[in-house]
């Protein structure tokens, strides 16, 4: 898949999510609102920012789909870890309000009005919710997309989150109403800890952590013809955009138009073998017999 259709598809996904999570969400929060649920309208505030976050992954993958230019010789994927650092700041921002309300229904108790349409609101959007992160995880490794699946785990903890509340729901129907506020400081946390995950998985991408096993790749440049070894292995870049470079140790006899040609079929091979490698730089040595034993 070339990167144009890459990027379209991608969009493709964030914006069907986006409509659902909205839904979701506005349903979440006006009947919250309506039957004075602080868990109800926190969750309904938490698939929110599922929404805001689609919104975010739409800017960034706009801006990644750049082509490549002098100034970015490696082109602009990078906008698209950027875009889920912003996803994380905000839900950040969305950790603390929620827990400011808890806090504020400690010192302010009030009961909320439970019903029979309650679990009804709250099931429906639960299933809502379970179908979109599962389309959105099978679209994300479909297509090689860390957005989307980074995105697709953000969108399943609203699953829990939502199953909670409804536990939430029966405690306080049972006169614990101490439950509501308790359950929105889970929810805050829950989402504080999808923040922290999404800069970790993040960092990973933007301080060059190799994103494929060396071994691997030495495995497949083995079955090269003529390729006595390989070394000085590195790798970077996401998932859907991998950069590879590594020193291929080639058969004495080879003539220089022989070790071109070889530095061809190894590029071919890895890009045929391994999903997501967007390039890769073929070094090639002259046999060493200790060189290669060593390696």
């Amino acid at each position: 898949m070339n990167q144009k259709s890459y990027y379209s598809n991608v969009k493709k996904v964030l914006l069907i999510v986006l409509i659902l999570n909205l839904a979701v969400a506005l349903s979440k929060m006006i009947y919250g609102w309506m039957t004075n649920s602080l868990s109800i309208t926190s969750d309904g505030f938490h698939s929110l920012f599922d929404g805001t976050s689609n919104i975010i992954g739409i800017i960034g993958i706009t801006f990644a789909s750049r082509p490549p230019d002098k100034v970015h010789p490696y082109g602009h994927e990078k906008f698209e870890i950027f875009a889920s650092l912003g996803i994380a700041f905000l839900l950040f921002i969305t950790c603390f309000e929620i827990f400011q309300s808890a806090l504020g229904k400690f010192y302010n108790p009030s009961t909320p009005d439970i019903n029979l349409m309650s679990f009804i609101v709250m099931g429906i959007t639960l299933l809502v919710n379970l179908a979109v992160s599962q389309y959105e995880k099978n679209q994300g490794l479909k297509l090689g997309s860390s957005i989307l699946v980074a995105d697709s785990k953000h969108t399943r903890s609203d699953v829990y989150v939502s199953i909670a509340v409804i536990l939430g729901l029966i405690a306080i129907k049972m006169g614990f109403n101490i439950v509501d506020p308790i359950i929105s400081i889970i929810i805050a946390i829950l989402i504080a800890k999808m923040g922290i995950d999404i800069i970790r998985s993040s960092s990973s991408v933007l301080l060059d952590s190799a994103p494929i096993d060396e071994k691997a790749i030495k495995d497949i440049v083995g079955t090269v013809p003529n390729v006595k070894g390989s070394h000085k292995i590195r790798s970077r870049g996401s998932v859907s955009h991998i950069y590879v470079d590594l020193h291929v140790t080639l058969k004495s006899s080879c003539s220089a138009e022989e070790a071109h040609e070889i530095a061809h079929l190894v590029e071919d091979k890895l890009k045929n073998s391994i999903s997501g490698i967007e390039d890769v730089v073929v070094h090639v040595d002259p046999f060493n017999e200790d060189k290669t034993s060593s390696h």
